[in-house]
């Protein structure tokens, strides 16, 4: 009770400020306008300097070769020395500009955003830290992005970590990588722990391939979640091998078909993502496993996204009901019959983003087309921005502003900030990392996994066994 009043009024002085920055915001944008403008008039002053200097340089050759010409080369010199300073005096303006009143403009909004991150900070730093079990072979770059990440999110959040790979690989790694020293410090103060494994299962090798490399780092990794000597697990690895494994060692939670995967996508509203599944488990669905993804994604988004009554949405080519394709008619009927949670009707693919929806359920296939072109998609935003802004000195001092805000565009829509997806309907917490996961995926993904644990996702989880649907 005490933390919830905390953040009410951390909250509360924070939407205060930026009321109060509103009202002054057209006094600070005037004065960044007058800024950008004397820069530019500052430039204009020393292009006509720069084609002064130039003619003075012509009319004194022309005059005189010998005299003359040492008078122009002077003058010359003090041509260049002037476009100089007036080059220093627009570069200063534009930094001054930048420094002073660039802060408040941008800051007010990012400092609400900061107090969002300084109080999940302040109630990770109060939770118990738990084990992770992770595949440490998992992975196009591992071991080493892996450990990276592994090192970097035990020092920012209250995980430990149970490393599975082979050993000597792992510490030939760390020693090349300069994490040697880290790696040995983490083992001392036991928060991290090496666990040797067999060879992977690469990323080309059939799922089922599980029940013959018993002793594969997933495998490993699993069974520690499923000896309760973990209480989470994450792996880049084969997805399908992660799947596979999931199945066979630790088993689907009673009453679901098929776990499926679901992937956390940036909308209009920062603070509330969408989650997609399914994103790849289950390329051929019936109605009766899409009925079972809403139900799993609709417990997620209450637990892990905290929305208290989350609208499920169908991935359709329509938003009226007599819309789409077999599947898409028989599960709509199914939803729409559902008192378990809100059904909000059919989703466009427009709509995906838009923040109407919490949740949105598919067909592996679908989801997993849909994921894919969400990944290009912040790449090739930010490539377009750069194209269109201005060249010149004109562009320079535009950019200068604009950066903060390309950066944070970036980072909203950089698939690497969300890390995995959790794969939901079995009996504990699995975390799928993209294949190519560097150590900045790694961390998001460590702390989607202790998010799930903290909220106690699994307990809900394991309350849909009583729902009557599951049982008939």
């Amino acid at each position: 009770m005490v933390k919830e009043t905390v953040q009410k009024n951390n909250k509360s002085r924070a939407i205060r400020r930026l009321v109060i920055w509103y009202k002054r915001n057209s006094a600070v944008t005037s004065l960044v306008d007058t800024a950008a403008s004397s820069a530019a008039t500052a430039s204009n002053v020393a292009g006509n300097m720069v084609s002064g200097a130039g003619s003075v340089v012509t009319t004194a050759s022309s005059v005189a070769s010998n005299v003359a010409g040492n008078v122009a080369g002077n003058v010359v010199s003090s041509a260049e020395s002037v476009v100089s300073t007036a080059t220093s005096v627009v570069s200063n303006a534009s930094s001054l500009a930048k420094n002073t009143l660039q802060p408040l403009v941008f800051d007010p909004l990012k400092r609400l955003q900061n107090s969002d991150n300084t109080l999940d900070k302040l109630n990770g730093n109060q939770s118990k830290r738990i084990w992770i079990a992770v595949d440490g072979m998992g992975g196009d770059y591992a071991p080493g992005p892996i450990l990276e990440g592994c090192l970097e999110a035990i020092s920012r959040f209250p995980i430990n970590i149970k490393f599975v790979g082979k050993i000597d690989n792992v510490k030939h790694t760390a020693e090349k990588m300069g994490l040697a020293e880290l790696l040995e410090n983490e083992i001392e103060n036991n928060r991290l722990e090496l666990i040797d494994s067999g060879d992977p299962i690469g990323m080309n090798e059939e799922a089922t391939v599980v029940r013959k490399k018993k002793n594969a780092s997933i495998n490993v990794a699993m069974d520690l979640v499923k000896n309760n000597k973990a209480e989470a697990v994450y792996s880049a690895g084969n997805s399908g091998a992660m799947m596979a494994a999931a199945i066979f060692r630790i088993g689907r939670l009673k009453g679901i078909d098929r776990p499926a995967i679901g992937a956390l996508f940036p909308t209009r509203d920062q603070t509330r993502p969408v989650l997609v599944l399914d994103v790849g488990a289950n390329t051929d669905c019936k109605p009766s496993y899409l009925h079972q993804f809403a139900l799993l994604g609709n417990i997620y988004a209450k637990d892990v996204l905290q929305v208290k009554k989350p609208r499920i949405g169908l991935l359709n080519i329509g938003e009226e009901e007599c819309k789409g394709n077999d599947l898409s008619l028989k599960t709509f009927e199914l939803l729409s019959s559902e008192k378990s949670f809100y059904f909000g009707g059919n989703c466009e693919g427009r709509d995906v983003l838009s923040g109407s929806f919490d949740v949105v359920v598919c067909d592996g296939f679908t989801g997993n087309i849909l994921l894919k072109f969400l990944e290009s998609v912040g790449g090739v935003l930010l490539d377009i921005l750069r194209s269109e802004l201005p060249r010149g000195r004109r562009g320079k001092v535009g950019s200068a502003f604009l950066k903060s805000n390309l950066l944070r565009i970036k980072k909203r829509l950089d698939h690497a900030e969300h890390g995995g997806a959790l794969l939901l309907g079995v009996n504990g917490i699995c975390v799928i990392g993209h294949g190519s996961s560097k150590s900045l995926s790694v961390v998001s993904a460590l702390r989607l996994a202790h998010s799930a644990v903290n909220h106690g996702v699994m307990e809900n989880l394991n309350q849909l066994q009583k729902l009557q649907v599951l049982n008939s």
